[in-house]
């Protein structure tokens, strides 16, 4: 996965293994639109539907989330740091992604504002 920001947009561009897996292209999303960028998980939920995607418990999360939070898109494996962003007036409410530097874009991300 690459991240990388052109034009006040934030582009998360997919490997073809990981469009496969999360069964979704590459995304474009606004700097106006992340609400916030974290570095942390929210509480666990019970309540969740994959509506598609991959799970393999403590390996992979990937795809499209239903949860009493709203819709969340997850790509998040083992052994990477955790970047949340918090969304307004996008498809999805929330994007959960594991990448190796979740510091460095939440600070990035957070000058943005």
């Amino acid at each position: 996965m690459k991240l990388q920001i052109a034009n006040n947009t934030l582009e998360i561009q997919f490997s073809t293994t990981e469009k496969i897996l999360a069964i979704h292209g590459s995304m474009q999303i606004p700097l106006s639109h992340i609400t916030q960028a974290a570095g942390m998980l929210l509480e666990p939920t019970w309540k969740q539907i994959r509506m598609p995607g991959t799970n393999l418990p403590g390996i992979i999360k990937a795809g499209t989330y239903f949860t009493n939070r709203g819709k969340e898109f997850w790509y998040l494996t083992r052994g990477n740091e955790v970047l949340r962003l918090e969304l307004k007036d996008e498809f999805y409410d929330r994007i959960i992604l594991g990448i190796k530097d979740s510091s460095f874009w939440t600070s990035r991300l957070g000058m943005t504002k």
